[in-house]
């Protein structure tokens, strides 16, 4: 059972970034929609396909949840299509949603070894995945991480959100 984390009293824009999270992402819910529902179908034509898994995930302030994702492995060209088109974590719009993701924040992790991390919210992007280098060692990720948690502000969110799309393309295509 992890150990769930009594988080101080901080200033930071938590209503107004839930409102952002809420809206966000049914825009990109409906936006998606279509490609997802492909995706999911080219997946499920699999023999005995599971199209959905469900992997944990530790929250904010310790506490465990189940974070949707495509299951592409063993899915060959398929697979790899929606992965390089970056569906596959898709489904965590639904995770933020329900509050236990946010669009953006701090990698989300099943571990619990860097406690300031689970301050926020885990973020379906975040600071290092828009960094200058796709192969970061996970020391720089975590600086990112921590810089983001101690800092974070709306406008530096919409900054991650706008470069999100071309950070995953250029990773992918490298």
């Amino acid at each position: 059972m992890p150990l769930l984390l009594t988080l101080p009293a901080r200033p930071g824009p938590w209503p107004a970034k839930r409102v952002f999270d809420l809206v966000g992402a049914a825009i990109l819910l409906g936006l998606l929609l279509v490609p997802l529902l492909v995706a999911g179908a080219a997946l499920g034509l699999r023999p005995r396909a599971r199209v959905l898994v469900r992997e944990p995930v530790l929250g904010m302030g310790g506490r465990p949840f189940r974070a949707w994702r495509l299951r592409t492995e063993g899915a060959g060209r398929v697979g790899a299509w929606i992965r390089r088109c970056a569906l596959d974590g898709t489904p965590q719009l639904l995770n933020v949603l329900r509050g236990e993701m946010s669009l953006v924040g701090p990698l989300a992790r099943a571990e619990a070894d860097r406690p300031l991390r689970l301050w926020v919210r885990p973020g379906m992007t975040g600071l290092w995945q828009v960094s200058a280098r796709s192969d970061l060692p996970w020391e720089e990720m975590d600086l990112l991480d921590r810089h983001y948690v101690e800092s974070h502000w709306l406008g530096m969110d919409l900054a991650i959100l706008a470069q999100t799309p071309r950070a995953a393309y250029r990773q992918r295509h490298a």
